[in-house]
């Protein structure tokens, strides 16, 4: 397994991020790729991912753990786990803090690419472009 972890500064309070992120139809705003999403009973997420060329249906299990930190757990392929975990800064900025754990060759294999460093890094550009523009979504308010 690999893991990724990135962070973003946002210029919001605490609350108001966390409300945000739990917003799952609202992931594509601000998740590349993500074409549609919405919550669904028994903390379940629904997401349609357009990646590689390929659209794909992904399930997920989303839950909260201890304070501001958001977990998610797919139970459809790919298998992917992460979290979010949010830390306030002063009343007015948060850092969110992004956790992804993933097998490299299960990734490839579901959305294509490449393979090796090349993935890894693709991936950590993916990742740092979503939190950017959660940031300028969160933002604009």
């Amino acid at each position: 397994m690999s893991t990724l972890e990135l962070h973003v500064d946002v210029g919001v309070p605490v609350d108001t991020a966390w409300e945000t992120l739990h917003r799952v139809e609202n992931y594509p705003r601000f998740m590349e790729g993500v074409r549609g999403a919405r919550r669904e009973a028994g903390g379940r997420a629904h997401l349609e991912v357009a990646a590689g060329g390929r659209d794909r249906e992904v399930e997920a299990e989303v839950s909260d753990r201890g304070e501001r930190v958001m977990e998610w757990l797919t139970t459809s392929a790919p298998e992917l786990t992460g979290s979010f975990s949010l830390q306030p800064i002063d009343q007015n900025h948060t850092r969110i803090q992004a956790r992804l754990e993933y097998d490299p060759d299960i990734v490839r294999d579901a959305f294509g690419g490449p393979k090796g460093f090349a993935q890894t890094n693709a991936i950590q550009r993916l990742v740092r472009s979503d939190l950017e523009h959660f940031k300028e979504y969160v933002e604009r308010g």
